[in-house]
């Protein structure tokens, strides 16, 4: 609920967070699944999972802790992390024993690999139809931009409403798998999707004041994991490797839990010595 999916910290209510990208992906994956006859149980579970392991700051602060493990000729990937989470660290460490093809699902939902499973596949998917049409309406909500700014060749494919455009992925992804026997979105629709993907990157995910605060952000994940990586003391314990305890206590944080910790750590208090 407190990590971020767009906005860092965001004050408004109506922000996305990861958790409501989460509810609002898991609604997309459902409706396709039920569509198309598939296990709607299992695309509820991918979904569910898929983003547990995303660290403080979203895709900043993903980047952030990879960059600061490369030191040690490691990466950190949320997918792969929230494996991790669900095989590890939930239930106490004893891990949710959760089946082969949830496990797979969460793993591929983004990266290299590419699911096992259809309901995979429509989760991976409904992920990007999720983040790109929410992200635009927080865009829009926070004043960074406006509905006359958007590309009006994707406008004109998939409508001028966040409704309009989910409606039109989602059906197309329906009448597109039925017709081909395979889990897809036409190519007009697939390449609409992505010129309104490329150009959120351009104007919202890389403009000059996320930019600022998103390098922010990243010096508070960098700077927390080396303080708890030499301070074994004061994380929770949770593996004996002391890099992977570290990365689960860093990457376990809130947004705000991070800067409150940050703040403790590293910012004067004020106090008025003698």
């Amino acid at each position: 609920m407190h990590k971020t999916q767009v906005f860092i910290a965001p004050d408004g209510d109506h922000f996305r967070t990861r958790l409501t990208h989460t509810l609002e992906m898991m609604q997309i994956s459902r409706t396709i699944a039920r569509a198309l006859g598939l296990n709607e149980d299992l695309t509820e579970a991918v979904s569910l999972g898929h983003d547990l392991g995303h660290t403080p700051f979203g895709h900043t602060g993903e980047e952030a802790l990879s960059r600061a493990l490369t030191a040690h000729g490691r990466t950190f990937r949320h997918n792969e992390h929230s494996l991790r989470v669900i095989d590890h660290l939930e239930n106490q460490g004893d891990g949710l024993n959760l089946t082969f093809e949830v496990r797979d699902g969460i793993l591929n939902h983004t990266g290299t690999g590419y699911p096992r499973t259809r309901e995979g596949e429509i989760v991976r998917v409904a992920d990007r139809i999720a983040y790109v049409n929410h992200d635009v309406d927080d865009a829009l909500r926070a004043g960074i931009i406006s509905s006359d700014d958007l590309p009006p060749n994707p406008i004109s494919v998939l409508g001028e409403q966040m409704s309009a455009r989910i409606d039109t992925l989602v059906r197309d992804m329906i009448s597109n798998s039925k017709m081909k026997g395979e889990v897809s979105l036409s190519d007009p629709v697939y390449e609409a999707l992505m010129e309104l993907r490329t150009w959120l990157f351009r104007h919202v995910y890389d403009n000059e004041l996320g930019s600022r605060e998103n390098q922010k952000a990243a010096r508070v994940v960098t700077d927390l994991f080396w303080y708890y990586l030499e301070r074994p003391e004061e994380r929770v314990a949770s593996d004996p490797d002391p890099l992977t305890e570290t990365i689960d206590f860093v990457a376990g944080m809130t947004d705000r839990y991070a800067l409150a910790t940050y703040r403790r750590l590293f910012l004067p208090r004020g106090e008025i010595f003698a």
